[in-house]
């Protein structure tokens, strides 16, 4: 009896000690567990800390350019990128190139044909790191008469983009269609004024690009969209329709390679957030005065064919682009063909 009482008080020390064990198991797990979640917490705080120790000063257009990055840019202001970034918006690319040779800008939204023409002006200190813009011209007529490319023969164009790639493209679709010496064509030094000519009626056709198409529309009765650029060029060339890149200073680049990597992600993400909420980033371009009517740019957006392409795919669309842009006229990208080095 004596002996069975003993094995049951061992018994009930030993499934006391296990319970004990057991217990501070637990609340070493449990420890663990809340450790493990506090770090995690301080590494999201210190991940979410925007860094502003480098000023990053990028530069787009008043166009589709711009129109995707305004959400990046709500993005830093809100201290939500990994960085900060102090962008700004121009109507025309001379306002940016010299800021982007002397280094006051780092990284800037820029026609295809002037990436390579800064690049060999600089001797290789302009990189290329993601197209931003495929094809977004259009010819718009006040009238019924032109729908298609060989309509435009013995007819008069008021257009934008003179010695960008909007010139160049019409060029080479007028000269693919034999129709070099048939169409007339008059240079305006900004997009508002080819749609000014139109709606005054001094000009009855005019080439522009998206979102100042939807303006148009919007502005002049009467006016249509008759011919798509996009796709005449498609009809004419293996090339994918570049027309606008990104580009970055290669002293920054190198110096601060982080930077780059992350702000291509961040855009790529704005990008994205864009083409998929047209109606909130429709709002953030008039917000930013990318635009001036949060309508105008909700309408414009579907055929603005704003990308993030990147690496290899960049590589080669640029490259093929380049080359058609080339034989068609050299000086439009700057003489000579780049080199490989032009890629970030």
């Amino acid at each position: 009896m004596c002996a069975a009482l003993l094995a049951g008080c061992g018994s009930t020390q030993a499934e006391t000690t296990a319970e004990t064990t057991t217990a501070e198991t637990i609340a070493a797990e449990t420890t663990a567990e809340t450790t493990a979640a506090e770090t995690t917490e301080e590494e999201t705080s210190a991940k979410a800390e925007q860094d502003t120790s480098v000023q990053i000063n990028v530069a787009a257009m008043s166009g589709p350019t711009g129109m995707g990055m305004a959400y990046l840019n709500s993005q830093s202001d809100a201290g939500e990128t990994a960085y900060k970034y102090d962008i700004t918006y121009a109507s025309s690319p001379d306002e940016v190139t010299g800021s982007l040779i002397s280094g006051d800008i780092q990284i800037a939204a820029l026609p295809v044909n002037l990436a390579s023409v800064l690049y060999n002006k600089t001797e290789g200190q302009i990189l290329t790191a993601a197209i931003n813009t495929l094809g977004v011209l259009y010819i718009v007529e006040n009238g019924e008469s032109i729908n298609s490319l060989a309509d435009l023969a013995g007819k008069k164009i008021v257009a934008s983009g003179q010695g960008s790639t909007p010139e160049y493209v019409l060029s080479y679709l007028l000269e693919k269609n034999g129709l070099t010496d048939q169409v007339e064509v008059e240079y305006v030094s900004e997009h508002d004024e080819a749609v000014t000519a139109l709606a005054n009626g001094n000009a009855d056709i005019i080439m522009i690009p998206e979102p100042k198409v939807t303006a148009a529309l919007s502005q002049v009765e009467g006016a249509r969209i008759a011919v798509d650029l996009t796709a005449e060029w498609d009809k004419v060339s293996d090339a994918q329709l570049v027309q606008g890149v990104i580009v970055v200073q290669k002293a920054f680049a190198e110096e601060h390679p982080e930077i780059v990597d992350q702000f291509l992600e961040e855009y790529n993400e704005s990008v994205e957030y864009t083409n998929a909420n047209m109606e909130d980033a429709a709002n953030l371009i008039e917000q930013y005065g990318i635009i001036p009517k949060a309508a105008v740019a909700l309408k414009a957006l579907p055929n603005c064919n704003i990308v993030c392409i990147t690496g290899d795919d960049m590589e080669k669309a640029m490259t093929d682009m380049l080359q058609v842009l080339y034989d068609a006229n050299p000086s439009s990208v700057g003489g000579t063909l780049p080199g490989e080095d032009i890629f970030y």
